[in-house]
Protein backbone atom coordinates (compact mmCIF):
# COMPACT_ATOMS: atom_id res chain seq x y z
CA UNK A 1 0.00 0.00 0.00
CA UNK A 2 1.24 3.47 -0.84
CA UNK A 3 0.75 6.06 1.44
CA UNK A 4 -1.08 9.11 -0.09
CA UNK A 5 0.69 12.75 0.35
CA UNK A 6 -1.79 15.28 0.93
CA UNK A 7 -1.29 18.41 -0.23
CA UNK A 8 -1.75 21.17 2.60
CA UNK A 9 -3.43 24.38 0.84
CA UNK A 10 -2.86 26.54 4.67
CA UNK A 11 0.83 26.00 3.87
CA UNK A 12 0.85 26.37 0.79
CA UNK A 13 -0.31 29.89 1.14
CA UNK A 14 1.66 30.45 4.05
CA UNK A 15 4.74 29.28 1.66
CA UNK A 16 4.01 31.49 -1.07
CA UNK A 17 3.59 34.51 1.34
CA UNK A 18 6.84 34.14 2.18
CA UNK A 19 9.02 33.31 -0.81
CA UNK A 20 7.21 33.22 -3.59
CA UNK A 21 8.64 31.12 -5.84
CA UNK A 22 12.06 31.34 -4.88
CA UNK A 23 11.91 27.14 -3.88
CA UNK A 24 10.76 25.84 -7.07
CA UNK A 25 14.60 26.75 -8.31
CA UNK A 26 15.68 24.34 -5.92
CA UNK A 27 16.22 21.37 -8.34
CA UNK A 28 17.33 18.69 -5.53
CA UNK A 29 20.81 18.62 -5.63
CA UNK A 30 21.65 17.71 -1.91
CA UNK A 31 24.61 20.35 -1.35
CA UNK A 32 22.58 21.77 1.41
CA UNK A 33 21.79 18.36 2.85
CA UNK A 34 25.44 17.49 2.48
CA UNK A 35 27.21 20.86 4.12
CA UNK A 36 24.60 21.37 7.04
CA UNK A 37 26.66 20.85 10.10
CA UNK A 38 24.19 18.18 11.70
CA UNK A 39 25.58 15.53 9.33
CA UNK A 40 28.74 15.88 11.37
CA UNK A 41 27.63 15.43 14.70
CA UNK A 42 24.49 13.80 14.28
CA UNK A 43 23.13 10.28 12.42
CA UNK A 44 19.60 12.21 11.84
CA UNK A 45 21.11 14.39 9.50
CA UNK A 46 18.89 17.10 8.53
CA UNK A 47 17.59 16.13 5.33
CA UNK A 48 16.94 20.08 4.27
CA UNK A 49 17.11 18.94 0.27
CA UNK A 50 13.30 16.62 1.86
CA UNK A 51 12.22 19.84 3.11
CA UNK A 52 12.45 21.94 0.17
CA UNK A 53 10.49 19.18 -1.74
CA UNK A 54 7.85 19.03 0.50
CA UNK A 55 7.76 22.61 0.63
CA UNK A 56 7.83 22.69 -3.16
CA UNK A 57 5.04 20.56 -3.28
CA UNK A 58 2.81 21.98 -0.41
CA UNK A 59 3.41 18.84 1.62
CA UNK A 60 3.32 18.37 5.76
CA UNK A 61 5.53 16.27 7.71
CA UNK A 62 7.94 18.90 8.80
CA UNK A 63 7.81 17.42 12.85
CA UNK A 64 10.65 17.79 14.70
CA UNK A 65 13.50 18.69 11.90
CA UNK A 66 12.44 21.86 11.15
CA UNK A 67 13.66 22.63 14.58
CA UNK A 68 16.63 21.63 14.45
CA UNK A 69 18.23 24.31 11.75
CA UNK A 70 20.17 26.80 13.58
CA UNK A 71 19.57 29.26 10.45
CA UNK A 72 23.44 29.34 9.81
CA UNK A 73 22.79 29.52 6.46
CA UNK A 74 25.76 27.12 5.49
CA UNK A 75 23.23 25.44 2.60
CA UNK A 76 22.44 29.04 1.16
CA UNK A 77 26.00 29.56 0.63
CA UNK A 78 26.56 25.81 -0.87
CA UNK A 79 23.20 26.23 -3.08
CA UNK A 80 24.15 26.60 -6.93
CA UNK A 81 20.80 28.16 -6.95
CA UNK A 82 21.00 30.76 -4.28
CA UNK A 83 17.46 29.16 -2.88
CA UNK A 84 16.42 31.01 0.43
CA UNK A 85 16.27 28.10 2.51
CA UNK A 86 16.05 29.63 5.71
CA UNK A 87 12.98 31.52 4.92
CA UNK A 88 11.44 28.61 4.16
CA UNK A 89 12.32 26.99 7.49
CA UNK A 90 10.53 30.21 8.48
CA UNK A 91 7.79 29.59 7.18
CA UNK A 92 7.19 26.04 8.21
CA UNK A 93 8.13 27.32 11.56
CA UNK A 94 5.28 30.21 11.11
CA UNK A 95 2.70 27.40 9.91
CA UNK A 96 3.26 24.97 13.76
CA UNK A 97 3.29 28.52 15.32
CA UNK A 98 -0.39 28.70 13.82
CA UNK A 99 -0.96 25.17 14.43
CA UNK A 100 0.21 25.44 18.31
CA UNK A 101 2.77 22.57 17.48
CA UNK A 102 5.86 24.66 18.41
CA UNK A 103 9.21 22.59 20.59
CA UNK A 104 8.46 22.72 24.18
CA UNK A 105 10.30 25.69 25.57
CA UNK A 106 9.74 28.19 22.71
CA UNK A 107 6.71 29.62 23.26
CA UNK A 108 7.20 30.89 26.70
CA UNK A 109 10.42 32.88 24.99
CA UNK A 110 8.31 34.52 23.03
CA UNK A 111 5.54 35.75 25.83
CA UNK A 112 8.93 36.90 27.74
CA UNK A 113 9.75 39.23 24.91
CA UNK A 114 6.18 40.12 24.66
CA UNK A 115 6.23 41.25 28.65
CA UNK A 116 9.60 41.92 29.83
CA UNK A 117 11.18 43.18 26.18
CA UNK A 118 13.59 39.92 26.09
CA UNK A 119 13.76 36.16 25.38
CA UNK A 120 15.74 35.50 28.79
CA UNK A 121 12.46 36.21 30.98
CA UNK A 122 14.61 38.59 32.93
CA UNK A 123 12.85 42.04 34.38
CA UNK A 124 13.90 45.06 32.21
CA UNK A 125 14.69 46.78 35.87
CA UNK A 126 17.45 44.40 35.13
CA UNK A 127 18.33 45.42 32.04
CA UNK A 128 21.35 47.96 33.26
CA UNK A 129 22.71 46.00 35.48
CA UNK A 130 25.61 44.61 33.93
CA UNK A 131 27.15 48.32 33.28
CA UNK A 132 27.22 48.86 37.45
CA UNK A 133 30.22 50.92 38.38
CA UNK A 134 30.84 51.77 34.81
CA UNK A 135 30.11 55.64 33.15
CA UNK A 136 27.33 55.00 30.28
CA UNK A 137 25.22 57.67 29.42
CA UNK A 138 21.87 57.48 28.33
CA UNK A 139 21.53 58.47 24.54
CA UNK A 140 20.62 61.54 23.41
CA UNK A 141 20.47 62.72 20.53
CA UNK A 142 22.03 66.12 20.69
CA UNK A 143 25.09 65.17 22.34
CA UNK A 144 25.89 61.79 21.12
CA UNK A 145 26.89 60.16 17.87
CA UNK A 146 26.08 56.73 18.00
CA UNK A 147 23.31 55.25 20.11
CA UNK A 148 25.20 51.59 21.48
CA UNK A 149 22.69 48.97 21.30
CA UNK A 150 23.62 46.41 23.79
CA UNK A 151 21.45 43.63 22.80
CA UNK A 152 19.52 41.36 25.00
CA UNK A 153 22.40 38.55 25.81
CA UNK A 154 24.78 40.91 26.29
CA UNK A 155 22.37 42.54 28.93
CA UNK A 156 21.15 40.05 30.97
CA UNK A 157 23.95 36.87 30.26
CA UNK A 158 26.43 37.15 32.78
CA UNK A 159 29.58 36.10 30.40
CA UNK A 160 28.36 38.18 27.97
CA UNK A 161 27.52 41.28 30.32
CA UNK A 162 31.76 40.89 30.03
CA UNK A 163 32.01 41.82 26.43
CA UNK A 164 29.29 44.46 26.90
CA UNK A 165 31.84 46.05 29.62
CA UNK A 166 35.21 45.65 27.65
CA UNK A 167 33.57 47.80 25.05
CA UNK A 168 32.18 50.20 27.20
CA UNK A 169 35.58 50.68 28.60
CA UNK A 170 36.84 50.96 25.24
CA UNK A 171 34.49 53.54 23.84
CA UNK A 172 35.11 55.63 26.73
CA UNK A 173 38.85 55.62 26.73
CA UNK A 174 38.63 56.51 23.30
CA UNK A 175 36.45 59.34 23.88
CA UNK A 176 33.28 58.25 21.30
CA UNK A 177 30.20 59.70 21.61
CA UNK A 178 27.50 57.11 22.31
CA UNK A 179 24.58 56.67 24.45
CA UNK A 180 22.18 53.35 25.41
CA UNK A 181 18.53 53.41 25.68
CA UNK A 182 18.92 51.59 29.20
CA UNK A 183 15.75 50.05 30.66
CA UNK A 184 13.94 51.50 27.77
CA UNK A 185 15.81 48.96 24.92
CA UNK A 186 13.89 46.01 24.10
CA UNK A 187 15.09 42.92 22.13
CA UNK A 188 15.65 43.45 18.52
CA UNK A 189 13.44 40.50 17.62
CA UNK A 190 16.12 38.82 15.69
CA UNK A 191 15.30 35.19 17.48
CA UNK A 192 11.02 35.93 17.02
CA UNK A 193 11.92 36.14 13.28
CA UNK A 194 14.49 33.14 12.97
CA UNK A 195 11.70 30.49 14.96
CA UNK A 196 9.29 31.74 12.64
CA UNK A 197 6.75 34.30 14.11
CA UNK A 198 7.35 36.95 11.00
CA UNK A 199 4.22 39.00 12.25
CA UNK A 200 5.31 39.65 15.76
CA UNK A 201 8.93 40.29 14.47
CA UNK A 202 7.46 42.95 12.54
CA UNK A 203 5.68 44.39 15.12
CA UNK A 204 8.79 44.40 17.33
CA UNK A 205 10.71 46.03 14.34
CA UNK A 206 7.75 48.67 14.10
CA UNK A 207 7.84 49.32 17.79
CA UNK A 208 11.52 49.73 17.88
CA UNK A 209 11.54 52.18 14.59
CA UNK A 210 8.79 54.25 16.40
CA UNK A 211 11.51 53.95 19.36
CA UNK A 212 14.44 55.23 17.72
CA UNK A 213 12.71 57.87 15.47
CA UNK A 214 11.62 59.92 18.43
CA UNK A 215 14.73 59.21 20.30
CA UNK A 216 16.52 61.15 16.94
CA UNK A 217 18.83 57.45 16.51
CA UNK A 218 20.93 58.13 13.44
CA UNK A 219 23.41 55.44 14.08
CA UNK A 220 23.17 52.65 16.04
CA UNK A 221 26.26 50.36 17.08
CA UNK A 222 25.47 46.66 17.92
CA UNK A 223 27.03 44.33 19.94
CA UNK A 224 25.59 41.25 18.77
CA UNK A 225 25.29 40.32 14.95
CA UNK A 226 22.32 38.87 15.40
CA UNK A 227 20.64 42.26 16.29
CA UNK A 228 23.33 44.01 13.16
CA UNK A 229 21.87 41.51 10.76
CA UNK A 230 18.04 42.29 11.87
CA UNK A 231 18.45 46.02 11.46
CA UNK A 232 20.27 45.33 8.17
CA UNK A 233 18.35 42.86 6.60
CA UNK A 234 15.19 42.40 7.82
CA UNK A 235 13.77 45.80 9.13
CA UNK A 236 10.97 47.43 6.91
CA UNK A 237 12.14 50.95 5.68
CA UNK A 238 14.52 51.58 8.20
CA UNK A 239 15.97 54.32 5.81
CA UNK A 240 16.46 56.82 8.73
CA UNK A 241 19.16 55.63 10.67
CA UNK A 242 22.40 53.43 9.84
CA UNK A 243 23.53 50.21 11.93
CA UNK A 244 27.03 48.96 12.39
CA UNK A 245 28.85 46.21 14.60
CA UNK A 246 31.20 47.34 16.97
CA UNK A 247 33.92 45.64 15.19
CA UNK A 248 33.62 48.49 12.60
CA UNK A 249 33.12 50.79 14.59
CA UNK A 250 36.71 49.42 16.31
CA UNK A 251 38.42 49.20 13.63
CA UNK A 252 38.01 52.86 12.63
CA UNK A 253 38.94 54.08 16.11
CA UNK A 254 41.58 52.02 15.93
CA UNK A 255 42.82 53.57 12.19
CA UNK A 256 42.10 57.21 13.54
CA UNK A 257 44.39 56.60 16.55
CA UNK A 258 41.52 56.86 19.30
CA UNK A 259 42.92 53.78 20.68
CA UNK A 260 46.36 53.61 22.23
CA UNK A 261 47.80 50.08 22.19
CA UNK A 262 49.83 49.69 24.78
CA UNK A 263 50.42 46.11 25.42
CA UNK A 264 50.48 43.04 23.14
CA UNK A 265 48.79 40.08 25.23
CA UNK A 266 50.94 37.61 24.07
CA UNK A 267 48.79 34.45 23.10
CA UNK A 268 48.36 32.07 20.16
CA UNK A 269 45.06 33.29 18.65
CA UNK A 270 42.72 32.58 16.13
CA UNK A 271 39.33 33.75 15.16
CA UNK A 272 35.80 32.20 15.35
CA UNK A 273 33.35 33.53 12.55
CA UNK A 274 29.78 34.17 14.12
CA UNK A 275 27.67 33.01 10.83
CA UNK A 276 25.71 36.34 11.20
CA UNK A 277 28.99 38.41 10.69
CA UNK A 278 30.62 35.53 7.98
CA UNK A 279 28.14 34.63 5.51
CA UNK A 280 25.26 36.84 6.26
CA UNK A 281 26.45 39.87 5.62
CA UNK A 282 29.39 39.09 5.13
CA UNK A 283 32.38 40.85 6.92
CA UNK A 284 34.97 38.52 7.33
CA UNK A 285 38.06 41.09 7.08
CA UNK A 286 37.16 43.68 9.89
CA UNK A 287 38.19 41.44 13.15
CA UNK A 288 41.18 39.96 11.20
CA UNK A 289 42.52 43.74 10.30
CA UNK A 290 41.79 44.67 13.78
CA UNK A 291 44.31 41.97 14.90
CA UNK A 292 46.88 43.50 12.16
CA UNK A 293 47.30 45.74 14.76
CA UNK A 294 49.10 44.19 17.28
CA UNK A 295 52.63 43.68 16.72
CA UNK A 296 53.80 40.28 17.45
CA UNK A 297 50.81 38.28 17.67
CA UNK A 298 51.00 34.23 16.39
CA UNK A 299 47.40 34.25 14.57
CA UNK A 300 45.83 30.50 12.57
CA UNK A 301 43.52 30.41 10.99
CA UNK A 302 40.65 27.18 12.05
CA UNK A 303 40.16 24.90 9.15
CA UNK A 304 36.64 26.01 8.92
CA UNK A 305 36.57 30.25 8.78
CA UNK A 306 35.32 32.79 6.75
CA UNK A 307 32.45 31.96 4.40
CA UNK A 308 32.86 28.23 5.59
CA UNK A 309 32.84 28.88 9.17
CA UNK A 310 31.29 26.41 11.63
CA UNK A 311 28.13 27.39 13.42
CA UNK A 312 28.75 27.45 17.41
CA UNK A 313 24.80 26.00 17.45
CA UNK A 314 23.13 28.87 18.99
CA UNK A 315 21.21 30.59 16.20
CA UNK A 316 17.95 29.56 14.95
CA UNK A 317 16.31 29.48 18.27
CA UNK A 318 18.39 26.63 19.30
CA UNK A 319 19.82 28.05 22.02
CA UNK A 320 16.22 28.04 23.94
CA UNK A 321 16.32 24.45 23.07
CA UNK A 322 18.08 21.35 24.60
CA UNK A 323 20.64 19.63 22.21
CA UNK A 324 22.19 16.50 23.22
CA UNK A 325 26.05 16.89 24.37
CA UNK A 326 27.29 14.44 21.19
CA UNK A 327 25.36 16.87 19.31
CA UNK A 328 26.88 20.41 19.69
CA UNK A 329 28.48 22.09 16.76
CA UNK A 330 30.81 23.76 19.31
CA UNK A 331 32.26 21.20 21.05
CA UNK A 332 33.99 20.41 17.73
CA UNK A 333 34.85 23.98 17.41
CA UNK A 334 36.73 23.51 21.10
CA UNK A 335 38.33 20.54 19.56
CA UNK A 336 39.68 22.03 15.87
CA UNK A 337 41.16 25.24 18.44
CA UNK A 338 42.81 22.60 20.48
CA UNK A 339 44.15 20.89 17.42
CA UNK A 340 45.83 23.91 15.90
CA UNK A 341 47.39 24.41 19.96
CA UNK A 342 45.20 27.72 20.04
CA UNK A 343 45.15 29.50 23.55
CA UNK A 344 42.93 32.13 22.71
CA UNK A 345 39.69 31.54 20.24
CA UNK A 346 38.30 35.26 19.90
CA UNK A 347 34.94 35.68 18.27
CA UNK A 348 32.61 39.07 17.74
CA UNK A 349 28.92 37.41 19.01
CA UNK A 350 27.28 36.97 22.89
CA UNK A 351 25.70 33.56 21.74
CA UNK A 352 28.88 32.35 19.98
CA UNK A 353 30.41 32.95 23.10
CA UNK A 354 28.37 31.63 25.63
CA UNK A 355 27.93 28.36 23.46
CA UNK A 356 31.84 27.91 23.15
CA UNK A 357 32.54 28.71 26.76
CA UNK A 358 29.77 25.91 27.39
CA UNK A 359 31.45 23.35 25.59
CA UNK A 360 35.08 24.33 26.67
CA UNK A 361 33.81 23.64 30.10
CA UNK A 362 31.72 20.76 29.63
CA UNK A 363 34.69 19.24 27.70
CA UNK A 364 37.29 20.23 30.01
CA UNK A 365 39.80 22.39 28.21
CA UNK A 366 41.86 24.43 30.37
CA UNK A 367 44.51 25.21 28.22
CA UNK A 368 42.23 27.67 26.20
CA UNK A 369 40.64 31.04 26.37
CA UNK A 370 37.44 32.17 24.91
CA UNK A 371 37.34 35.87 24.52
CA UNK A 372 35.22 38.76 23.20
CA UNK A 373 37.49 40.53 20.53
CA UNK A 374 36.78 43.48 22.94
CA UNK A 375 37.37 42.04 26.19
CA UNK A 376 40.74 41.24 23.98
CA UNK A 377 41.59 44.90 22.83
CA UNK A 378 40.64 46.43 26.06
CA UNK A 379 43.54 44.37 27.82
CA UNK A 380 45.52 45.68 25.47
CA UNK A 381 45.05 49.72 26.16
CA UNK A 382 43.32 49.66 30.08
CA UNK A 383 45.67 48.68 32.87
CA UNK A 384 44.33 45.16 34.13
CA UNK A 385 41.83 45.53 31.70
CA UNK A 386 40.18 42.40 31.41
CA UNK A 387 37.61 41.31 34.02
Amino acid sequence: MIDALLIDDGLQDEMMGVFGQAAWACFQCGACTATCPWGIVSERSLSIREMMRRAQLSVGGAGGDVWLCTDCGQCLQSCPRGVPVSRVFQAWRGQLWKKRTVESGLTPVLWSVYWNGNPLSQPPSERMNWADGLDVPLFDAKEHEYLLFVGCTASYDPRAQKAARALVRILNTSGSDYGVLGEQERCCGECVLRMGHRPYFEDIARANLEQFRKAGVRRVVTISPHCYDAFNNHYPDRKEFVSIHYSQLLLDLLASGKIDLESTPSSRLSFHDPCLLSRANPEYETPREILAHFDGIEFEELDRSRAETLCCGGGGGRIFLETLPDERFSNLRIQEAQQHAIQTLLTTCPLCISCLEDSRSAIQVENLKVLDLAEFIVSAIVPDGRE
